[in-house]
């Protein structure tokens, strides 16, 4: 079975795809992904549609038990990584499908993306060869350092204006996560000024 997807029509030009990664390790290769979730944007926040699953191991990988022993203390979130979960070398190919049916240059969004973007450009790589995204990958964090003149270390989420923060809260569920930093990364946007072409 293909992950979850669901398509919009949009005339922008440029696509920002939130997406947020779980893991069983530190970097993919000795560890694997658990799940990612992935929601296209518009400048405006809205919504292209949404991509998610959860993949099973890699061969001869191992979960790390520093990170093993993080997800005991969110059982339900790693729980949720369980469900359903699918074949890398089918669902990555679909996942790059989708982004290239999007109506617009994509750009990966992340928080942190130097974390997120390692694992999802490493797994498209490993199991389609190429990656739609390029090198284009956005950090949310560092954005907002950028439009608050603040030293990076200083743009924590709860240092930044509340009106930026999504309302949901951060679940550790994949797509939950990508939804509330998309929603915050607009809203970031939205603050600098930038708007639909």
């Amino acid at each position: 079975m293909r992950g979850k997807m669901t398509a919009a029509m949009s005339v922008s030009t440029e696509v920002y795809v939130s997406t947020d990664v779980e893991a069983d390790g530190p970097i993919p290769g000795p560890h694997s992904m658990l799940s990612f979730g992935s929601l296209a944007l518009r400048v405006d926040g809205t919504s292209l549609g949404e991509f998610t699953a959860n993949l099973l191991p890699l061969p001869g990988a191992a979960p790390h038990p520093r990170t093993m022993a993080w997800w005991e203390g969110h059982p339900e979130a790693f729980a949720a990584t369980q469900v359903d979960r699918q074949d890398p070398a089918v669902l990555m190919p679909s996942y790059a499908q989708w982004l290239r049916s999007l109506p617009g240059r994509v750009v990966f969004v992340g928080q942190p993306a130097g974390y997120d973007f390692m694992w999802v450009y490493w797994y498209l790589m490993r199991f389609c060869g190429d990656s739609p995204f390029g090198h284009s990958a956005l950090d949310v964090k560092t954005y907002a350092m950028a439009v608050l003149k603040r030293d990076y270390r200083d743009c924590v989420k709860n240092a930044l204006p509340k009106e930026w923060w999504a309302d949901n809260r951060h679940s550790h569920v994949a797509l939950e996560d990508a939804r509330e930093q998309g929603e915050m990364f607009c809203k970031i946007l939205s603050a600098n000024g930038v708007t639909l072409a």
